[in-house]
């Protein structure tokens, strides 16, 4: 019994890291939708695994080295290949450099993730995960494809902010800026009206373009952490200036 509780958590683990197999492997064959929505399966298994590891006490080593194994396939190599096929292999050395930076930045991430897990807990992300990096890909892909129709390829005016967002999120991955981690979110009174209407706004878009939905989730949690750094830089500045009137 006890075995089949540690092997838990490896079981969601596996299913993310076939979820990444199945998404290269569809777009290799030019299944753009079907690749992004593996991605996305993935990222929902990645969050289980965790909370499941968590609430049966069955937390490990091998679990934690697994996980970023299975993260590396279906975050970083799976969103750089749906990318390239889609649309980056059109610019050449300049697309594949930006794929490449992507899953090289995603690779660092998550080996500072598993250092930083071993040392001292912390309440926040240092920054961007990459799961939520792969799902700005993934979700933009099938955003394209709901409004669009078909997906073959994108605009070539399209093409070069394709490239700097790809760039942006791979940055953001290795920065340090923070950005909050749901389960351990606190939120203040402050917060509970405009979170309240931004989920009202979110489920009525869902309900006609679910595509939509996810991209401004997966975006907007992607911005918040530059934001709130913004926030966090501007308040000293703020307070000096009120101390010096």
């Amino acid at each position: 019994m006890k075995n089949g509780i540690y092997l838990l958590p490896n079981l969601f683990t596996t299913g993310n890291l076939l979820c990444g197999f199945s998404s290269v492997i569809a777009s290799i064959n030019g299944q753009y939708v079907q690749a992004a929505a593996a991605i996305l399966i993935a990222v929902v298994l990645d969050g289980l695994d965790g909370k499941v590891a968590r609430m049966t006490n069955s937390a490990s080593a091998f679990g934690v080295e697994y996980d970023s194994l299975a993260d590396v396939l279906s975050f970083g190599m799976a969103p750089c290949l749906l990318l390239y096929a889609w649309t980056l292999h059109f610019m050449g050395y300049v697309g594949w450099v930006a794929a490449g930076i992507f899953v090289i930045c995603g690779a660092l991430r998550l080996a500072r993730f598993n250092v930083q897990a071993m040392t001292v807990p912390q309440s926040y992300f240092t920054g961007l995960p990459i799961p939520a990096a792969a799902g700005v890909v993934a979700s933009a892909v099938l955003l394209s494809q709901q409004l669009y129709g078909e997906v073959e390829s994108v605009e070539p005016g399209w093409q070069l902010s394709i490239v700097i967002t790809v760039v942006c999120l791979a940055l953001l991955m290795v920065s340090n800026v923070r950005y909050e981690s749901l389960k351990r979110l606190r939120l203040r009174r402050v917060h509970v009206i405009p979170l309240g209407a931004a989920l009202v706004t979110i489920l009525l878009i869902s309900a006609f373009m679910p595509a939509l939905a996810l991209f401004v989730i997966f975006f907007g949690y992607a911005l918040s952490g530059p934001i709130e750094a913004l926030l966090r830089w501007r308040k000293p500045k703020e307070e000096v200036a009120t101390v010096e009137q």
